[in-house]
């Protein structure tokens, strides 16, 4: 069985494409849960229709279904704070794609 550390540990391994720090240090994956077999989080992005959400959403799922869970997620836009935390974080670490 999973712990909560187990799954932090390993999404906080997953990068951002295009910015060298993590979904979770850059806010846009949160308040994770484990429920039975289940992770459940939140992703904030910092626009509405991010092209590319769904290959972020992926990049969670895959390690997430490695430890024999399954993914729940809801998507949400992020507040004007954390907006400008992912701003500055993407200035800090921009790679590029």
């Amino acid at each position: 069985m999973q712990t909560i550390e187990n799954v932090l540990s390993v999404l906080s391994e997953v990068e951002h494409p295009a910015i060298s720090y993590s979904l979770i240090k850059l806010g846009i994956v949160k308040d994770i849960e484990l429920a039975e077999d289940s992770v459940i989080l939140t992703f904030a992005f910092p626009f509405p229709g991010i092209p590319i959400a769904d290959r972020l959403i992926s990049s969670i799922e895959e390690p997430v279904k490695a430890m024999g869970l399954k993914l729940e997620y809801i998507v949400k836009v992020m507040n004007e704070e954390e907006k400008a935390t992912f701003l500055q974080l993407e200035g800090e670490a921009w790679k590029g794609l």
